[in-house]
């Protein structure tokens, strides 16, 4: 039995409340105005004429009995005329009562249109877009003034993101000068002919391992900042199977030293000995930036493999589902709380046991898939497999499949 719930309180429900009730005391006041003209103007005068010529007592006996009768005959009537009129009064008020609220209503809903399209057009204006205005039209009043200052206050929120976005590229562009002095000046003091002690190359190795670390960081900076900008140039149509399996390919030596089984759902043709092989085309293809796609795709695969178990297993599949392309990266793994696993697409987040490790990443791949998915019209989901371990997947609109596809 489904429990009933209580209708939401809106404001279009209380103005179809509000002047439906003021419909219906108007039309109230004019049915009582009405009834008390009528039941006035039937009241019965029984003076006599002036002038009149006295008559007699037996005229005068019949005259007052047929007054009587028609004074009988006359509240009859006024009484069958009352009830009429109640009634009547009564059918008309609850005309009225219709009337007013489907009144209500339509004055209701002419008042907050332009309301509601502020509010369609705000919700259809995020982070991606803030460039877009309201621009409400018509007269100067309270809706206009509420629509120009949500303009203002988009103008100002645009401003404070690019503002934000050119810091992060500038810095992460402008740090990467003196990172590589610092390691030129390593490999320029390791490469002396002298020997250089146990002590000092290991310091060095230390020291270009975290410059290497910092040099990851600042490029996952600079590619956040490039997707979450929106402006994406060169736009090719690419195949979602054929770029996992070239990370896949790519990261060969990765997957060996780890013991890891590649499941892989691609259409393959044979590659070299060990290799995952080279995607065919599955028609699940898509359109936007090569570069970024590329690194999309390398990022989830990168995920799979850290923080995966060794001897343990990824599976990968891309497919087409009605206007989507989707790829799927699955690992195995311990059981995962799926509210830590909503927060990794949130830059430097971790889970629970890898927050305290700084050499598995920059804590930026995946909040830089969801950048990027979210740049191409797409989406990041992420979810904790019951049986434990990550399912990773990407959805992007879904494009069609060149005439002509590349070898």
């Amino acid at each position: 039995m489904r429990k009933w719930r209580r209708p939401a309180r809106t404001a279009r429900r209380r103005f179809t409340v509000l002047y439906g009730v003021m419909f219906l005391l108007s039309g109230v006041g004019l049915l009582a105005i009405t009834n008390l003209v009528g039941l006035g103007g039937t009241q019965v005068t029984q003076s006599v004429p002036a002038g009149t010529a006295p008559v007699e007592p037996a005229t005068l006996a019949a005259a007052a009995d047929r007054i009587d009768w028609l004074q009988a005959q006359l509240s009859d009537a006024h009484a069958a005329q009352s009830r009429q009129l109640l009634i009547g009064s009564a059918v008309a008020l609850a005309v009225m009562g219709v009337v007013s609220v489907v009144l209500g209503r339509v004055v209701a809903s002419r008042v907050l249109r332009p309301l509601r399209t502020i509010t369609t057009a705000t919700r259809r204006i995020s982070a991606d877009n803030l460039h877009e205005r309201l621009a409400a039209q018509g007269p100067a009043d309270e809706v206009k003034d509420l629509a120009d200052t949500i303009d203002e206050l988009l103008e100002r929120l645009e401003s404070s993101f690019a503002a934000q976005r050119r810091f992060v590229a500038d810095a992460s562009h402008e740090l990467r000068t003196p990172l590589t002095t610092m390691r030129a000046s390593l490999d320029v003091a390791l490469a002396k002919p002298e020997p250089v002690p146990a002590q000092t190359a290991a310091l060095a190795g230390r020291l270009r391992t975290e410059l290497d670390q910092v040099d990851r960081l600042l490029e996952g900076f600079l590619i956040l900042a490039r997707a979450q900008h929106g402006a994406l140039s060169d736009r090719t149509t690419l195949p979602l199977a054929r770029l996992a399996a070239e990370a896949l390919d790519a990261r060969a030596a990765d997957i060996a030293a780890k013991r890891l089984t590649v499941r892989s759902g691609l259409v393959h043709s044979p590659g070299a000995a060990g290799a995952p092989g080279t995607a065919g085309d599955d028609g699940a293809w898509t359109q936007g930036n090569s570069t970024l796609l590329t690194r999309m795709i390398d990022n989830v695969v990168d995920n799979a493999i850290t923080h995966n178990q060794e001897g343990g297993w990824i599976r990968v599949a891309a497919s087409a589902h009605g206007t989507t392309a989707r790829l799927v990266v699955e690992t195995g793994g311990r059981v995962l709380d799926q509210e830590q696993v909503d927060r990794l697409a949130q830059p430097f987040q971790r889970l629970g046991a890898d927050r305290t490790r700084s050499g598995d990443g920059s804590g930026l791949g995946l909040s830089i898939v969801a950048a990027i998915a979210a740049a191409h019209g797409g989406a990041l989901d992420l979810r904790a497999r019951p049986e434990g371990g990550l399912r990773v997947a990407v959805s992007l609109p879904l494009a069609a499949v060149p005439a002509e596809v590349p070898a």
